[in-house]
């Protein structure tokens, strides 16, 4: 005896035969979806397994180191390129040198060299035939608080109580040297200064002779 159809629970009665293919059809549908998003992530998985095998495998050197700057010889390119004498100061063998080259500030060339101590930084520069103002300029426009005496050289002296609002430049030196001006600035003290300055006396004096 042939079986009455079976009562589907959301419909009270049995499935049409339209019902049925529907069904069949939507369960089809859903089935191919999940079987379409599962094979996704599977190739998305084998990809980035594929990239991280490249990243590790391919090998990967260190930056070599910058080559040392050497301040002597920059300053003998500067003077025979220039014509003229440039200072060459001697700063403690465990600061770094950034940068010894000529740079400008408007009218004023200077042969600048960038040091970094174990705290701040300290420029030593020699601005070629600098006027009287240039020092404040540097400073952003900071007027000097006094004079010391270093080495039998006379320096005026500027104490910046805010370096925020220049350059983080809390002292800074400048003396006289023939047609240029010496300056020694930076985030820096006093005695700091005054050991660069020493170290820049004898050529701050070839200077003033070579100038009548």
């Amino acid at each position: 005896m042939a079986s009455s159809p079976r009562i589907v629970a959301e419909l009270g009665r049995p499935e049409t035969p339209e019902e049925t293919a529907a069904r069949k059809a939507e369960s089809s549908r859903i089935h191919r979806n999940s079987r379409t998003i599962r094979n996704g992530i599977a190739a998305l998985l084998v990809t980035l397994a594929v990239v991280l095998v490249i990243v590790f495998a391919v090998p990967r050197g260190a930056m070599p180191p910058a080559e040392p700057i050497d301040v002597a010889a920059e300053a003998a390119e500067v003077q025979a390129s220039l014509e003229r004498t440039v200072i060459v100061p001697d700063a403690p063998d465990d600061w770094t040198i950034n940068r010894a080259t000529v740079e400008g500030d408007g009218a004023t060339r200077a042969w600048t060299v960038v040091y970094a101590p174990d705290r701040g930084f300290i420029n030593v520069a020699q601005g070629f035939d600098a006027d009287a103002a240039w020092p404040s300029r540097l400073l952003s426009g900071r007027s000097a608080t006094g004079t010391t005496t270093i080495d039998g050289l006379e320096w005026t002296v500027y104490e910046i109580s805010e370096p925020s609002s220049t350059a983080n430049i809390s002292y800074a030196l400048s003396t006289p040297a023939g047609a240029d001006t010496v300056m020694i600035y930076g985030r820096t003290d006093a005695d700091t200064a005054a050991e660069v300055a020493a170290s820049v006396a004898d050529d701050v004096r070839a200077l003033r002779e070579e100038t009548p």
